[in-house]
């Protein structure tokens, strides 16, 4: 959710950081700008849109020192007034801001000023304008003393050769090149340039120079970073020939899921290496898992697999949710969160808070984010960047880390999983992969017939309800359709009122326990002469229901959900793509939501 891009050295910044904001796009903006230091000021261009609205603008500004920003609208509408940067009254000081500010009403009323923008960012650059005299650092230190909220920050002086950056609950990473400094909110934004970096923790702040750099606390003590590489290719954010980053990312989930459980099981023994000791391990009486979103989903598909492997309580929680209702926790819980991004802000709070009473473990993706430095252990699930903001390799790569961790919390308690059954299903879980993605162009067939519709309804049992709460969440994300996820079994509690011919009703059937109990559910919507989609392993009996069947390899029941949530994947891609939406970036949508 919004973007900074910032560049400090030899080059024209411009150009660079219109390159920066490019790849810092499918985070979700609605404007953008750039303010660039030149001989004579602080020359800015911004404007409402996309970020090619700025190309011939920006190319003007020369300078080689500069900052840009792509915006999410919170406060104030989007517009070219409230796009950032911001600059102080005097003009000589230009920030960029993400997150929200909480007391800036407040702030207003001490300055007494007035703000062009509607935003609560503009006051940041007023209050920096107050106490600056004459040391920029210092002048951003004591403003931020007085904020309250969260802020990833880059603010620059037409008389200093510096930029100065803070960080509180949003990200912001420095890139070191050849004198060089890079700023960014995403490390994919600085791959291109440099391997090395670091990113600032909360509460800090520091001042990038021509011939150095420093890193303080806000209390003003000097702090070491430690600097770290990116371990992955840079090619990898790039499409390779896919029309989207969103289709890319669907076909690399052989890859991907092959990815995160390589080296991590054998036949007898799960190799992933938890700050959890043996004793707690054999203590834990429940499991909270939390996530916001598609992480959420993967939750609630774990939270089956968990139950039936370790006969222990699991619990699902939305992160927005959990730190607000007094929850409970006692120290033999165990409480997992997951986020793709690392830096989701209603799961890191959750986080925070049950760090206070139990343990804590992450599932990640991003490696060196906020959550994992902050959760203590956990497991990353080695998807690599995922550029489309509606999540698909990360979702089922959450999935297979959740399952892992079930299998090592078991192999240290009662060993009651057949880890060579498991192991023989993961070793085929590529080629069954492969198999669904060659239907590719059969799933376009069918969202051809369907792409005009306005509404649709996802039905599942067991751990497939919530890929069919998945399989809604990712057409609503980018085709803007309704879409609704339930339970086979509660649609005759309500949903069976909008069901008639003009209604998709999308069914994965698999064949389990539950089959017969889903083709009574098929059989009331085909009275009702509903449209059906039917994803299942054996189409045998579901061909007297509808004409669109889509089947799917099996395999053992913990890893079919992971199956069944890629063709409605590519059914909401082509759906989206058909009505001339652009799939990576979603309208209203954010890929790291860093706010409440």
């Amino acid at each position: 959710m919004c973007g900074i891009f910032g560049y400090l050295g030899n080059k024209q910044a411009s150009e660079i950081i219109f390159q920066g904001l490019q790849r810092l796009e499918y985070r979700g903006y609605d404007s953008a700008g750039i303010a660039v230091k030149n001989g004579t000021g602080i020359a800015l261009e911004k404007k409402k849109g996309r970020i090619h609205n700025l190309q011939e603008l920006s190319k003007n500004l020369k300078g080689t020192l500069g900052i840009g920003h792509t915006r999410w609208a919170t406060h104030g509408e989007p517009n070219d007034v409230n796009a950032h940067p911001h600059h102080s009254t005097d003009k000589k000081i230009m920030i960029v801001h993400n997150g929200i500010i909480e007391n800036f009403s407040a702030l207003k009323e001490f300055l007494n000023c007035s703000c062009i923008s509607a935003t609560d960012s503009e006051v940041l650059a007023h209050l920096i304008q107050h106490h600056y005299k004459g040391n920029l650092l210092e002048a951003v230190r004591l403003s931020l003393l007085q904020v309250e909220g969260t802020y990833g920050l880059a603010v620059m002086h037409q008389h200093h050769d510096e930029i100065i950056i803070a960080r509180n609950g949003s990200p912001l990473v420095v890139g070191l090149g050849k004198n060089e400094y890079i700023i960014s909110s995403d490390l994919a934004a600085i791959a291109p340039h440099t391997k090395k970096y670091f990113c600032l923790d909360d509460k800090q702040i520091g001042k990038l120079t021509p011939s150095g750099y420093e890193v303080k606390d806000l209390e003003n003590s000097a702090i070491t970073k430690e600097l770290e590489r990116i371990t992955w290719d840079v090619k990898s954010i790039e499409k390779k020939g896919f029309s989207h980053f969103m289709l890319k990312e669907i076909f690399e989930q052989p890859a991907s899921l092959k990815n995160c459980f390589r080296g991590r099981i054998t036949n007898d023994e799960i190799k992933v290496t938890l700050n959890l000791d043996d004793a707690f391990i054999k203590s834990i009486n429940r499991i909270i898992l939390v996530g916001c979103g598609t992480s959420w989903h993967s939750a609630l598909v774990a939270e089956y697999a968990m139950e039936k492997t370790l006969n222990i309580p699991v619990e699902v929680e939305y992160a927005s949710e959990f730190r607000y209702r007094n929850p409970i926790l006692h120290e033999n819980d165990l409480v997992v969160v997951i986020s793709q991004s690392g830096e989701t802000a209603d799961t890191l709070a959750a986080l925070k808070e049950a760090k206070k009473h139990c343990k804590t473990i992450g599932i990640i993706n991003v490696v060196g984010s906020t959550i994992a430095r902050e959760a203590g252990s956990g497991i990353y699930i080695h998807a690599g960047p995922e550029i489309g903001v509606a999540s698909t390799k990360a979702f089922t790569g959450q999935i297979l880390g959740l399952l892992l961790l079930a299998l090592y919390i078991d192999e240290k308690r009662e060993k009651t999983a057949n880890l060579k059954t498991i192991k023989d299903a993961l070793d085929n879980l590529e080629e069954h992969i492969k198999a669904i993605l060659e239907k590719n162009e059969d799933i376009k067939k069918i969202a051809e017939a369907y792409y005009n519709s306005t509404n649709f309804l996802f039905l599942g049992r067991g751990s497939n309800f919530p890929v069919a709460l998945e399989g809604a969440l990712k057409l609503k994300e980018i085709s803007y359709i309704h879409a609704e996820g339930y339970p086979a079994a509660e649609m005759k509690h309500g949903p069976i009122a909008l069901i008639d011919e003009h209604m998709p009703v999308v069914f994965i059937a698999n064949q389990n326990g539950l089959h017969d109990k889903i083709i009574s559910n098929m059989e009331e919507v085909y009275a009702r002469k509903g449209s059906i989609i039917a994803l299942t392993t054996d189409d045998r009996e579901l061909k007297k229901y509808t004409k669109h069947i889509i089947t799917v390899p099996e395999t053992i029941d913990l890893l079919q959900p992971i199956l069944n949530s890629i063709p409605l994947q590519l059914l909401a891609y082509h759906i989206a793509v058909l009505k001339n939406l652009d799939p990576d970036k979603p309208r209203n949508l954010a890929k790291s939501v860093t706010v409440e």
